[in-house]
């Protein structure tokens, strides 16, 4: 722990575990924090219990009724669930009138409350040691899903195991499970989304980038699914919106569920992601772009139907080529290896050398030997990603296969645990799905697996799909045409189907799926056994990484990992190149000043219009005497800490997190502290649309900021 808390810290740098906070407590009051940092460490006390994973990302709990902060970008899948052609909530927005009348999230959308984090690293390696390989894999695995089963015999609770440092430490977590959340408030498009992707990851910005949803659970206050009779969840703690906001200099606070970072992986990876994986993703992910927005272009409902996973290509792309080209303005691939040797130097020179360099030179060639099937695996990971109908027969035939064995034994994400999720999505899929659109990202998918080289090719693929274009094409036709996956009723008819039923289903793409499936199943395999191996030879690595890191003084955390983690910094200009400089804070001058009439900088009339009024009162920053609409900080973010909230040095509400800098985005990899900000939205910004733009003044009450 000693290593892990090493004063010389950055105050800009660090996704802290709370636990980790008093450590540096010091730092936290150097940086202007005003609390006690021995309330941070448990996350189950306030204000920490506020914060929330939701959809994927993060939210807060900003009312003792269940009412929830997030970002318009983290709910837009509830937004386009609840629109069509006759009720565009995405275009339009949404403003719920009262309690009645706030809309059902999609079936799969949940929020998780943590309420446990326990060390549980014995109980998960007692049974993996001397083990290698798949061995070691299962071993963990199965150490985990006990725990985890143990856990959730508690209703309504979802839990699971989260590794820190790569697999030398790991940490049970606990987390209250809602199913019933609903759209409470969303702004119109060209607020919550103003810009679009060309300001996505650019500063200056004007974005209103929040919705409010409200979470719900049954009668007896237990989670529930969706029911009419359903009431507000009481949450144990939630934020308080300030007042008054922030200004150059302030100290702020973030907490929130980072993604995954990668800053401790080798200078192999570094390289491999710099120099082949970013460029191949964007490449792959352009083409399904392309084709998503072409069939929009001709069918409104298509738009509709694919807006949310457009809109998340999109975001995606820009984030991998910011990537790339921060990673190479910073040239981590060289800084990273130079760090790496020294390391490795250092390390000869101790007493662990000989036991851990042979652990991390069999790690090093594993890593290496990776590198063998990653076309193919991307390109698989894609087609089970990117579609809707084909993931739901591969998923279906999945599960009739992991329903052959106890439960205990089936793969995560497919035990018994895991069906009413798989329910939700399957539920969803018609919203989501149109069969012109589908064929045609499944080909062009195909069309680049076919091109692969022969050893990355398995059989059962070949023998499905063909080798040319032209079968490609005439079997996706054949079997699109012939399946009932597109029915509702029929995919839930075939979840609870026997497993036999499914396996000897005529259903065309069903039948696909079940070819597939051992060919899916054979490189899971393989993936399982590397997977072990790593995970019992990284730690060594991280060991030297950590004690090398003491050495030279400097922070060392866990790289982030989807689990609750708190960053601290301050309100923060950024020097972008020679002769650019901005400042930390935006208003709505600049929504006039980059307003067009045309997407995406089509501003609404309303908006204009209240500008124009210029009816600030109460919502004014003092200083500048403009009306705030974002703000920039130090705080260390990633993916993950979309919808983070951002407090003062008091604990109170003023911004929430949506994004990062052009410059910054390359922070997963590599913290650079001449770059890394992050973007907020200012609350100041919010209040005032809600009071003055799109009124809700009956949310404003429960929120705690009367209108003005």
């Amino acid at each position: 722990m000693a290593m892990m808390l090493a004063p010389a810290a950055q105050a800009d740098e660090g996704m802290w575990m709370p636990s980790q906070l008093p450590g540096i407590g010091g730092q936290l009051h150097a940086a202007g924090f005003q609390g006690n940092p021995a309330d941070l460490a448990d996350l189950t006390r306030a204000p920490l219990n506020a914060v929330v994973k939701v959809g994927g990302a993060t939210g807060a709990f900003v009312s003792d009724q269940g009412l929830v902060l997030t970002n318009h970008h983290v709910a837009f899948g509830v937004i386009q669930y609840n629109s069509n052609a006759q009720r565009d909530l995405i275009q339009d927005g949404y403003v719920a009138a009262d309690r009645s009348q706030e809309l059902p999230a999609n079936p799969d959308f949940r929020l998780l409350v943590t309420t446990g984090f326990d060390k549980v690293t014995e109980q998960v390696l007692a049974r993996a040691k001397g083990k290698t390989g798949r061995g070691y894999y299962d071993a963990v695995d199965a150490a985990s899903k006990a725990l985890v089963a143990e856990c959730e015999r508690e209703a309504g609770v979802r839990c699971s195991v989260a590794t820190m440092f790569y697999g030398r430490d790991f940490y049970l977590v606990k987390q209250l499970e809602l199913r019933d959340l609903r759209l409470v408030y969303a702004p119109p498009r060209a607020i919550g989304n103003y810009g679009d992707e060309v300001d996505n990851f650019m500063w200056p910005r004007h974005s209103g980038d929040f919705t409010v949803l409200r979470a719900y659970v049954g009668p007896d206050g237990k989670p529930a699914d969706y029911a009419k009779d359903n009431r507000p969840y009481t949450p144990p703690a939630h934020l308080q919106i300030a007042r008054e906001g922030v200004n150059e200099g302030d100290y702020v606070m973030l907490a929130g569920y980072p993604g995954i970072t990668y800053r401790h992986r080798s200078a192999a990876e570094f390289a491999d992601q710099v120099q082949w994986r970013l460029p191949a993703a964007v490449a792959a992910m352009k083409q399904l772009q392309d084709v998503i927005e072409e069939a929009g272009a001709a069918d409104a409902q298509a738009k509709i139907r694919y807006a949310s996973q457009l809109q998340s290509l999109k975001n995606g792309i820009k984030r991998f080529s910011g990537e790339l080209d921060g990673l190479k303005r910073s040239n981590a691939v060289a800084v990273r290896q130079q760090d790496e040797t020294a390391m490795l130097a250092w390390l000869g020179g101790q007493r662990t050398a000989k036991t851990l360099r042979p652990q991390i030179d069999a790690a090093m060639a594993l890593i290496a030997d990776g590198s063998a099937t990653r076309e193919r695996d991307l390109l698989l990971g894609l087609i089970q990603s990117q579609t809707q109908l084909m993931r739901s027969a591969l998923r279906l035939q999945r599960l009739a296969h992991e329903r052959g064995k106890p439960d205990a034994e089936r793969e995560s994400g497919y035990q018994q645990r895991d069906e009413e999720l798989i329910a939700g999505q399957l539920r969803q899929v018609q919203r989501r799905y149109d069969p012109t659109v589908e064929k045609r990202l499944v080909g062009a998918l195909l069309t680049r697996y076919q091109q692969l080289p022969e050893a990355q090719r398995p059989p059962e693929f070949d023998a499905a799909f063909g080798r040319t274009p032209a079968e490609l094409a005439a079997t996706l036709d054949r079997v699109y045409a012939a399946t009932k996956l597109g029915d509702e009723a029929q995919r839930l008819h075939w979840l609870k189907a026997a497993p036999a039923e499914l396996v000897n289903s005529d259903d065309a793409l069903l039948l696909l799926a079940a070819k597939l499936q051992p060919a899916l199943l054979r490189i899971d395999d393989e993936r399982k056994a590397r997977e072990g191996d790593l995970l019992r030879l990284r730690p060594a690595y991280m060991q030297a990484l950590i004690a090398y890191r003491e050495h030279q003084g400097r922070a060392v955390y866990p790289d982030a990992n989807s689990t609750l983690r708190v960053s601290y910094g301050k309100v923060t200009p950024l020097k972008a190149r020679d002769a650019v400089s901005y400042a930390p804070l935006t208003s709505t001058t600049g929504i006039v000043e980059k307003n067009t009439g045309v997407v995406p900088f089509d501003a609404p009339k309303p908006l204009l219009d209240a500008i124009a009024k210029g009816d600030y009162a109460g919502y004014l920053d003092p200083k500048s005497g403009a009306m705030p609409v974002n703000f920039l900080s130090n705080l260390d973010t990633t993916g993950g800490n979309s919808g983070s909230p951002v407090l003062n040095a008091k604990g109170e509400l003023v911004g929430l997190n949506f994004d990062s800098n052009w410059e910054a985005v390359s922070a997963s990899w590599m913290f650079d502290p001449r770059y890394k900000r992050a973007i907020h939205v200012d609350m100041r910004y919010m209040r005032w649309l809600m009071d003055k733009v799109y009124p809700a003044p009956w949310l404003l009450q429960e929120l705690g900021v009367p209108a003005k």
